[in-house]
């Protein structure tokens, strides 16, 4: 079975070269086209149907969130990087061999977890899964990814978001 790939926002970005007409995206990823040519690039490849704009199930997505909140990683993806993980999922969970085309780190973590294929235009892209926790600068207490806060609640100080390696 041919492979059909989804296409993250890098990859009209950074110019990834469409061979056939096996391609897929959320209709979110268009808000993340701000510059010309990569627009040019989208439009092009929706007007001569070598992509597809597909929604999601919102069960995939929910899927997708629990995986990614024990990974931490909902830190770091948006909606539309959350969403593109979902049709990946949805579309393999259908039966197709997929391949994600992205350039984004932290879309690659959660594909990896995920064991979902994936590879890059410009980047190599990840050889290990991280994982994401929220930590205070000063105390070092860590915090749940729902702490709504920038700040503290025991000493005041700038909470960041710390990655951690996942031994395999």
């Amino acid at each position: 079975m041919e492979t059909c790939y989804i296409l993250d926002a890098s990859a009209f970005i950074n110019g990834f070269q469409i061979t056939s007409n096996r391609n897929y995206t959320v209709p979110e990823i268009t808000a993340e086209l701000k510059d010309f040519e990569s627009r040019l690039r989208f439009d092009e490849a929706v007007n001569k149907e070598l992509i597809r704009v597909k929604d999601v199930y919102s069960e995939c997505i929910i899927r997708v969130n629990n995986i990614i909140s024990v990974s931490g990683d909902s830190l770091r993806l948006s909606l539309p990087d959350v969403k593109l993980i979902a049709l990946a999922y949805m579309l393999s969970k259908q039966g197709e061999t997929v391949k994600v085309i992205t350039d984004d780190y932290s879309i690659q973590n959660a594909l990896k977890i995920m064991n979902i294929p994936y590879s890059g235009v410009l980047t190599e892209g990840i050889k290990e899964i991280y994982n994401w926790k929220k930590v205070c600068e000063g105390c070092k207490k860590e915090f749940d990814d729902s702490y709504p806060f920038d700040d503290c609640e025991i000493c005041g100080s700038k909470i960041f978001k710390k990655r951690i390696r996942v031994k395999k």
